[in-house]
């Protein structure tokens, strides 16, 4: 259980990170609350994109008036013509054991890293079966629905034994970490996988999490081509959505092996999707405080706080709200869910995630009405649960001294159950 002293100290070393990322770092005191962590924490950001704008100002769409190398802190930038052909030198999100055979491309956000990669399939395969965990994002089964009508959505019913069944020639499978937490493990477990090419979106794990390592390991052990895509808004900016960014990692797709030949191929189609649709990456997107030590550190225990704060949030849910629990146990364990007992739709479910965050915000509660996870406040929005179908509110998970938060979860429970929600 961490203090406030603990909490206000580390959160310091937050903001002295982000401030020594400015070539003229502000003058700031200690900060003595979570208020005063959160609006530091955004002016710097602020700050850092102002002055990436002013010494960037020849940076243009086509780069033709850029004198030399453009750089985001660690990070090196050349392209030409509307950035089709960006490349990027710089440390790697994920913490990687080793990094030398793995392709990245970065995209303009999580949505355009799956999109092209999904559409980009359809170059090696005229037709796939996609196997999906049950509750996986709703916006990449509707991207599948609508759009990529190659792919035919298989559910997994028993992930271990399905994986494993024959099936069409050409099968993928979709890992995602917005499943209940037992549908990846159970995935694994898998000892005959009969899988084409396996698509894990990491968004929702730390980039350090041994859950990807596990996932790896097993894709590796199998000899299965893996590629991790991932929405670099959330978790990688250390609460403050430094700017949409999102990336395909072909892992070990430098390799000589068979798997390795297929990823290239897939890489390099994935690239010509990018650039036709437009996703390229932005450089000014590009986290300056990204790569470092103290950055990785920070993360991984920051990430820590909110699986701590979530895991005592669900036990005191399961009680206290029995009857409304949406789902509580997701893989990430970054946000959960309260269900109305009768049926809502998604007007209903907007207005009262802002009417929650509103009231207890008014309260002086950290809270906001915010569409993302991560923060250093709590986020209420509307959510549509996949697994019951049905509109929810979902409660995001802050990274807050957890005396602090206890009291915020008490204040949500007391304010639904005033309203017989």
């Amino acid at each position: 259980m961490e203090t406030p002293e603990q909490y206000l100290h580390r959160k310091g070393q937050e903001i002295a990170l982000l401030n020594g990322c400015l070539n003229a770092p502000l003058d700031l005191t200690f900060p003595n609350s979570p208020a005063e962590i959160i609006s530091r924490k955004f002016q710097i950001t602020s700050a850092l994109k102002a002055e990436y704008a002013i010494q960037e100002w020849a940076l243009t769409e086509t780069a033709w008036a850029h004198p030399g190398k453009m750089r985001t802190g660690p990070f090196e930038f050349s392209y030409d013509y509307q950035r089709a052909d960006l490349e990027v030198k710089g440390p790697p999100f994920y913490a990687f054991k080793s990094h030398g055979s793995h392709d990245t491309i970065y995209t303009s956000s999580g949505m355009s890293a799956i999109s092209a990669l999904l559409f980009a399939t359809a170059r090696l395969m005229t037709s796939a079966d996609i196997m999906v965990l049950p509750g996986s994002y709703g916006e990449t089964l509707e991207l599948i629905d609508t759009h990529a009508h190659h792919l035919r959505v298989v559910q997994l019913a028993n992930p271990s034994k399905d994986i494993a069944a024959a099936g069409n020639k050409n099968r993928i499978l979709l890992l995602d970490t917005s499943t209940p937490t037992h549908g990846i493990e159970t995935a694994i477990r898998c000892t005959a996988p009969k899988t084409s090419l396996v698509i894990f979106d990491t968004t929702c794990f730390s980039s350090g999490s041994g859950r990807i390592g596990r996932v790896l390991s097993w894709a590796r052990r199998y000899r299965l081509p893996i590629v991790l895509v991932r929405s670099h808004t959330k978790l990688d900016s250390l609460g403050v959505e430094y700017g949409r960014l999102g990336s395909a990692v072909f892992v070990d797709a430098k390799e000589r092996a068979e798997s390795g030949e297929m990823l290239q191929m897939l890489a390099n189609e994935t690239r010509q999707a990018v650039r036709l649709f437009g996703g390229a990456a932005l450089p000014a997107h590009f986290p300056p405080f990204a790569g470092a030590d103290a950055y990785r550190q920070l993360t991984n225990i920051r990430v820590a706080a909110i699986l701590r704060n979530s895991r005592r949030t669900a036990r005191y849910f399961r009680e206290a709200l029995a009857s409304s629990a949406g789902q509580l146990n997701y893989a990430h364990g970054l946000y959960l869910t309260l269900a109305p007992k009768r049926p809502i739709g998604e007007d209903r479910a907007r207005d009262l995630a802002d009417r929650l965050s509103n009231d207890l915000g008014k309260a002086g509660l950290p809270i906001r009405h915010a569409g993302s996870f991560g923060f250093d406040f709590a986020a209420t929005e509307w959510f549509h649960d996949t697994l019951s179908d049905r509109f929810v509110i979902r409660i995001a998970v802050p990274d807050l001294p957890t005396a602090l938060w206890d009291d915020i979860s008490k204040a949500i429970a007391g304010w639904w159950s005033s309203r017989d929600l």
